[in-house]
């Protein structure tokens, strides 16, 4: 079990420039790893950035989404492609990184809403779409893990159920379930059964509290989740994600508008120590 956390605590999206001390303080924060926003490729320049992550002894996943002009569910062949340039070249990003996986809300731009769910012709595009991009997980050895999202966000997948159900259409063992604690708060009839059902095709964990704020504060039955995970066996990434006031352009989409925590720091902090002790009460390995 690896414990990581998301930069997107301290900033919109990851810039080798301007984020590399970051890193030093996720490790000095005494994380297993950290999690790289990357929604924006020319900012990320690989080879530093696997240099800071190696001289701190971190591992790596990354999470990303799809902007409106590369939505690959988009009635426009073209529009389509520019997803799949996108994850395929974030997947060839996370291989120079030494990434585990690449994770999100894969499949339509975050806050697209239009009215009615996904259609069948949506879903046949993403399937086919994503078939391509499961070649470049294939490739380079990257996990890619599909995250079902709550309704205000996505019109597309907010069920881990159907998550799978694109996995295994899909067909490849390098793409799986990424499941986020607060999403399955809203969309879950049962969170933790969710877990059980998944089994091997958990391939992510984003440790979310209800309100979004910091593990352990509100009333997601982490008890039942570590048992869940226990039970399928699971021993990937934990990481927590989360948002403050202070990255306006985060907190305006994932609608932010009161502090969770005093800052990032005490969230990252607190996060840490609260999902330690609930690997240790339940026999976890760390």
């Amino acid at each position: 079990m690896k414990l990581g956390v998301d930069l997107m605590l301290w900033t919109g999206s990851y810039n080798a420039k301007t984020d590399l001390k970051l890193i030093d303080k996720v490790a000095k924060m005494g994380f297993d790893g950290v999690e790289l926003p990357i929604f924006n490729t020319k900012t990320v320049n690989v080879r530093k950035t696997a240099q800071a992550i190696k001289d701190n002894g971190l591992g790596c996943t990354i999470c990303t989404v799809l902007s409106p002009q590369q939505n690959i569910i988009d009635p426009s062949p073209k529009v389509r492609q520019a997803g799949v340039d996108h994850l395929k070249c974030v997947l060839e990003m996370g291989a120079g990184l030494g990434a585990d996986g690449v994770s999100g809300p894969e499949y339509s731009p975050v806050g697209k809403l239009v009215g009615r769910g996904r259609t069948q012709q949506e879903w046949t595009r993403c399937v086919a779409s994503l078939r391509k991009v499961a070649k470049t997980a294939q490739s380079t050895g990257v996990m890619l893990g599909i995250e079902p999202i709550n309704r205000f966000e996505t019109y597309f997948i907010n069920l881990t159920a159907d998550a799978a159900a694109l996995c295994k259409e899909i067909g490849s063992p390098m793409v799986k379930v990424h499941y986020d604690t607060f999403h399955a708060n809203i969309e879950e009839r049962d969170p933790v059964g969710a877990i059980r059902k998944l089994g091997s095709l958990l391939g992510h964990v984003h440790t979310c509290e209800n309100d979004r704020g910091i593990p352990g504060t509100g009333h997601i039955d982490w008890d039942g989740t570590f048992k869940a995970i226990k039970a399928i066996k699971y021993n990937g990434w934990l990481t927590i994600e989360s948002f403050v006031p202070a990255i306006k352009e985060l907190a305006a989409a994932a609608a932010i508008w009161r502090p969770l925590a005093k800052d990032g720091d005490e969230l990252a902090r607190k996060g840490l120590a609260f999902l330690r002790k609930m690997i240790k009460k339940h026999g976890l390995s760390h």
